[in-house]
C-alpha cells in the first residue's frame, strides 16, 4: 500500500509539472496556444481519473492515479497539437486558416483559392501548401484526418453534395501523393448542409465554400 501511495504521488507530481510547464512563453506556439496543452491534460485528467475509479478495488486510489496517468496523456496530446499548429501557421500560406479546439487542428481552405469555378480539380497554387501539410502530417504520424468538402446553397443539394465529396478527394489525393498513409485520411463531402455564414450574401457564400483538414490524435 505504501509503495502504491509513492507511485501515486510521484505520477500526480509528474502531471502537475507537465501542466505547469504549459504556462511557460519561451515554448513553441506562445502562451495562448499552451492554454490548449493545460486543457489536454485537464481532459485527460478527468477522463483518467473516471476510468481508474471504475477499474480499481480502491476507488479514491484509482480515481487519483487514473487521473495522474489520463494528465500525463493529455498534456503530451495537447503539446502535440501546440507544436504542429506553430510549425504549419510558419509553413502554409495566410489564406490557410489554422485552430486548435484543444483535442483536434482544424485546417480551413477556402474553395475559391483551391479550385476554379465548379472544378474538382486543385489549383497549382495550393498544392505546395497541402504538401507542406502532408510533410507535417508525416512528421506527426499518432494522428488520423478528415478531409471535408463544404459548398454553399447555390445549385441543387444533391450537386452541391457530389462537388464537395469531389473536391474533398481531390485535396486526400495530394494528401496521399505527398506521401500520407490512405489508412490515416478519410474525405467526407458534406455539401451545402454546414454553413458557417448566410448564404444571402456574397461574403458568406464564400466562407461557406471550403474545405477543412481536421487532424485528430489517435
Amino acid at each position: 500500500m505504501i509503495r502504491a501511495n509513492k507511485t501515486l504521488l510521484a505520477l500526480s507530481g509528474t502531471a502537475l509539472l507537465l501542466v505547469t510547464a504549459c504556462t511557460d512563453p519561451n515554448q513553441v506556439g506562445g502562451p495562448d496556444n499552451n492554454q490548449r496543452t493545460r486543457s489536454g491534460a485537464i481532459i485527460g485528467g478527468i477522463i483518467g481519473a473516471g476510468t481508474g475509479a471504475a477499474v480499481s478495488d480502491n476507488r479514491a486510489t484509482g480515481a487519483l492515479l487514473g487521473g495522474a496517468i489520463g494528465a500525463l496523456g493529455g498534456a503530451a496530446i495537447g503539446n502535440a497539437l501546440d507544436r504542429q499548429a506553430a510549425e504549419l501557421r510558419q509553413q502554409v500560406g495566410d489564406d490557410v486558416q489554422i485552430v486548435n479546439t484543444g483535442d483536434r487542428l482544424i485546417l480551413t481552405m477556402p474553395q475559391d483559392i483551391l479550385f476554379a469555378t465548379s472544378s474538382f480539380t486543385v489549383s497549382q497554387g495550393l498544392r505546395g501548401d497541402l504538401f507542406r501539410v502532408a510533410q507535417s502530417l508525416q512528421r506527426y504520424p499518432n494522428t488520423t484526418v478528415q478531409v471535408v468538402g463544404h459548398t454553399d446553397s447555390t445549385g441543387s443539394a444533391s450537386y452541391n453534395q457530389t462537388l464537395s465529396e469531389r473536391r474533398a478527394n481531390a485535396v486526400a489525393d495530394v494528401l496521399l501523393e505527398g506521401g500520407v498513409p490512405g489508412s490515416r485520411i478519410r474525405a467526407i463531402g458534406r455539401g451545402e448542409d454546414q454553413p458557417v455564414a448566410s448564404n444571402l450574401t456574397p461574403e458568406g457564400r464564400t466562407q461557406n465554400r471550403r474545405v477543412e483538414i481536421v487532424i485528430l490524435p489517435n
